[in-house]
């Protein structure tokens, strides 16, 4: 009818019209999780994709920073020869134990090389270019695919999530975080040269179930980067979800300068500025883990 206003309701009385999200599904508010009764042993989550530049490390810190809010004890591991994750948390990497001093042996405690960071709950073991050269140290290890699974073993127990942000390839380095690991997380950017590398990256997470961890799932296809505004952005997250239905997250993280400002300052968008759209998505996202069971 002609003036007629949507209201946002059905034609039916007390009945809502759903509201839908990015990814074509109703809006869901997950609730906030229950207080953890003990800690540990960890759940061991990989951020993983070849494509650099979607969110991995953004998303380690800042998911990782909810996480530690929410009152679950989370360490970080930066598993990027770039040290991004490290940088991003402020986290000192000159003349430090790092992650390469415990894949080689030079160091054979891993809690010596775990440092705090401005959040509470959350450590860090760092890394810096060194990890580099790992690749070419480790090709002659016997179970050179196991060597982050034994380190990771000795500090389980600390923590209730371990969050391993992985550099972009599928080398050496990836494949020991995939086998170490319980869960597969994977940033997204709505870019179509990213949604071309998916398919590869989830063959590679067969080969390894098949080969070297079976128990590793695939936890979720995080949509990163989202501009609603682009027609492009919203075609890109239309196919993820056709392609991959309910492992694509509820949850979609927008594009924003706030990430590299708080990059900047060394701390997670959640301390950086707690009100912005984008620390009230990732903290949905530790929600819409904890209701999927990824995280305890």
């Amino acid at each position: 009818m002609a003036g007629t206003k949507n209201t946002g309701r059905s034609e039916l009385p007390g009945l809502e019209t759903p509201k839908f999200g990015p990814t074509g599904r109703p809006l869901r508010e997950f609730a906030d999780p229950a207080p953890l009764k003990s800690h540990g042993p960890a759940r061991i989550i990989s951020l993983c994709n070849q494509k650099g530049g979607v969110g991995k490390t953004t998303t380690t810190i800042n998911l990782g920073a909810t996480l530690a809010g929410y009152g679950r004890r989370v360490l970080a591991i930066d598993f990027d020869p770039q040290g991004a994750l490290s940088a991003g948390l402020n986290v000192n990497t000159h003349d430090a134990l790092t992650i390469y001093d415990l894949l080689l042996g030079s160091a054979k405690d891993p809690s010596a090389a775990i440092q705090h960071t401005s959040v509470e709950g959350l450590d860090v073991i760092p890394a810096n270019i060194d990890l580099s050269a790992a690749e070419v140290h480790l090709v002659n290890e016997v179970a050179r695919e196991t060597i982050l699974a034994r380190v990771l073993r000795k500090v389980s127990a600390d923590y209730d999530v371990i969050l391993i942000d992985c550099q972009p390839s599928l080398g050496l380095l990836t494949i020991n975080a995939l086998t170490a690991s319980h869960g597969v997380f994977i940033p997204l950017e709505c870019e179509f040269f990213a949604l071309r590398g998916v398919a590869l990256l989830v063959e590679t997470i067969d080969k390894v179930r098949d080969r070297l961890n079976p128990a590793i799932e695939l936890d979720g296809i995080l949509a990163t980067m989202y501009d609603p505004r682009t027609l492009h952005s919203r075609e890109v997250l239309e196919r993820v979800v056709d392609a991959f239905g309910d492992a694509v997250l509820e949850t979609v993280i927008g594009r924003t300068v706030k990430f590299p400002d708080a990059s900047v300052a060394g701390r997670p968008i959640t301390q950086f500025a707690p009100e912005h759209s984008a620390a009230k998505a990732y903290k949905q996202l530790a929600r819409e883990l904890v209701a999927r069971g990824a995280v305890a």
